[in-house]
């Protein structure tokens, strides 16, 4: 598998879990959980913010973001539109860019002023782990209220969007 494969792959798996985590979170209950609801969104929300922050790195252009959240905390109909065109754009971005500058280093600045330097492809790979990782914080949260998070995994992802990989052994 080529790393443009592999980071297609990762994006279309992110978008995916995306969309599982907000239906999950869209299911708790505002009353009984007002509190943990506002947490979930506000921590996609900060994974969406990131995620707008090296887009503009990649592209070389300024985001405008002065912290790696928003004041305000989106509706969730809000943020889902927000992190579904997020996700689009980067599986689009995967579309134009070439393996070449994959490998070109970009210098950028981080929202605390801080200078920093990475390849596109290791701000990619920064965008999928970072999300994931914030969905494994909503995951648990979840799992806390005794609700059953979405089974967040790539395996999964990868036999629900393409059932045959399900018959393969089957197969053989």
């Amino acid at each position: 598998m080529s790393e443009m494969s592999l980071l297609r792959t990762l994006f279309r798996y992110q978008a995916w879990a995306n969309e599982e985590l907000l239906d999950a979170i869209g299911r708790l209950d505002p009353d009984r959980h007002d509190k943990e609801r506002h947490l979930c969104i506000r921590l996609m929300n900060h994974s969406l913010v990131v995620g707008r922050i090296f887009a503009a790195h990649l592209t070389g252009q300024a985001h405008g973001y002065t912290d790696d959240n928003t004041p305000e905390t989106p509706a969730l109909p809000e943020l889902r539109a927000a992190l579904t065109a997020s996700d689009y754009w980067y599986l689009n971005y995967l579309e134009t860019i070439s393996t070449e500058l994959l490998s070109e280093a970009v210098p950028f600045i981080f929202t605390d002023g801080d200078r920093g330097r990475m390849t596109r492809e290791e701000m990619l790979l920064h965008v999928a782990t970072h999300g994931g990782y914030h969905r494994g914080e909503i995951g648990r949260l979840l799992a806390q209220l005794s609700i059953t998070p979405p089974w967040d995994t790539l395996a999964v992802h990868l036999h629900r969007s393409e059932p045959s990989r399900r018959m393969a052994m089957a197969a053989e």
